[in-house]
């Protein structure tokens, strides 16, 4: 199997479109999952914008230096994409009918979806993970669920190895606070 540094190379040199297919096949997961998490379980919108992101690298991999990971490159280009998709949508120009439609198609995709967990269980999850503040629910998922460590969420928001901390820390106070509250006890 050859190395994303082969393949980006591969990509970026010589446009090589089946090397960057390779790529997308390797990362699409992990970048899904992450929007996934931050949409709250919104499938179609995941989707958009893990298109979004593959699109963005595509046409800016030339501009990958290999100062960390192509993961952590592609995680960054998420992370922006994400940001930018927050930034359009202000609450105000949201129809009633907009978030209804939401709804349904977020209560369908829990439902509807392959993981082994309950709807039931996806349901508080993404309840848990809608209480979080934007930034929390980023560093969450991003150590949680796709297993960086605090340097790798750094590089990836731009924020500070101390913020990052101190988002965690909040985050996982109000998760665990929720989950206990709603039958979710360790005991």
């Amino acid at each position: 199997m050859l190395s994303d540094i082969v393949l980006v190379t591969q990509v970026a040199v010589s446009g090589n479109k089946r090397a960057f297919d390779e790529l997308v096949r390797r990362y699409q997961s992990p970048i899904r999952r992450f929007f996934l998490s931050q949409t709250m379980g919104d499938e179609q919108l995941s989707d958009d914008l893990a298109q979004d992101t593959f699109i963005k690298a595509y046409t800016n991999i030339t501009s990958f230096r290999g100062l960390a990971s192509f993961k952590t490159w592609l995680m960054r280009i998420a992370y922006n994409v994400f940001y930018d998709y927050c930034r359009s949508k202000k609450p105000d120009q949201r129809s009633e009918a907009d978030n209804e439609g939401q709804e349904e198609r977020k209560m369908y995709s829990l439902t509807s979806s392959h993981s082994p967990l309950t709807s039931e269980l996806k349901i508080d999850i993404y309840t848990a993970l809608a209480l979080l503040k934007p930034d929390e629910r980023t560093c969450i998922t991003l150590q949680l669920i796709d297993g960086y460590d605090i340097v790798g969420i750094s590089k990836i928001t731009q924020m500070k190895e101390g913020t990052v901390k101190s988002h965690l820390s909040r985050g996982k106070e109000k998760l665990a606070n929720y989950l206990r509250e709603n039958g979710y006890d360790r005991r």
